[in-house]
């Protein structure tokens, strides 16, 4: 899916990962479940490229749906996996945090474990090698992706600001599709570790004035980040 000539996602509105694609080679921003593979297969071939083409994936957390394809990728391509270090072993299969009770609709939820299966979900493949984040780098790969720490949801979450194509991709810090109770819009993201320090995380996606909001589950938002936040905020007020 095409967002600009130089933006591209793969994946649904359930779970998405996405492209950001340069003369330099590719950068992937999370990777999915491992069934997106097929589609990035896909997505690259029809701008001409291969998975030699791409020259990192960056995760914005360590959580199997956004691990996919990142393993398959370092062990078959040699792509580098850039992970924040404290998520690492959470990415390695690591024990995380029980969450609070969710809010959750039948027809979402199973709607989101269908999905989950079609696409290689029932076995995550966990992260073996990394190249440790600690927030603040400027990436040297095609967009020069910046990274912004963004604990809260996991404490190693991060978001990944690109400047030259103008988005910021947030991962769970919010979504834009509640993928438990399939309500649509900023909202704060389901199975949040730390639900006030993700919001207190937001102010920095502000900073960087970005239109377009990239999230791990949800549409794409192309109404500004200041716009998005306010409207995560919002959400979080009325429960």
């Amino acid at each position: 899916m095409e967002l600009t000539p130089s933006l591209h996602r793969i994946g649904s509105d359930v779970v998405a990962a996405y492209l950001v694609v340069t003369p330099d080679g590719v950068t992937v921003i999370d990777a999915g479940l491992p069934g997106l593979h097929a589609e990035l297969v896909a997505e690259l071939a029809s701008l001409g490229r291969t998975p030699a083409d791409v020259r990192g994936v960056v995760l914005t957390h360590g959580d199997g749906d956004h691990l996919g394809f990142a393993e398959r990728l370092r062990r078959e391509h040699g792509v580098p996996v850039f992970i924040h270090a404290a998520d690492v072993a959470r990415a390695k299969g690591g024990a995380k945090p029980k969450n609070a009770k969710q809010r959750m609709r039948l027809g979402a939820v199973l709607g989101f474990l269908a999905y989950t299966l079609r696409k290689g979900g029932a076995k995550t493949d966990w992260l073996t090698e990394v190249v440790e984040l600690h927030g603040g780098e400027t990436l040297d790969l095609p967009g020069s992706p910046q990274v912004i720490p963004m604990p809260g949801h996991s404490e190693g979450s991060i978001a990944v600001f690109v400047p030259g194509v103008d988005a910021v991709f947030v991962g769970d810090a919010l979504t834009t599709r509640d993928v438990l109770t399939g309500e649509v819009g900023p909202a704060p993201a389901p199975f949040t570790d730390e639900p006030e320090q993700a919001l207190d995380a937001l102010s920095a996606l502000v900073e960087t004035g970005a239109t377009w909001v990239l999230p791990g589950h949800g549409a794409p938002w192309s109404g500004g980040v200041t716009a998005a936040v306010e409207a995560v905020r919002a959400a979080a007020r009325r429960g």
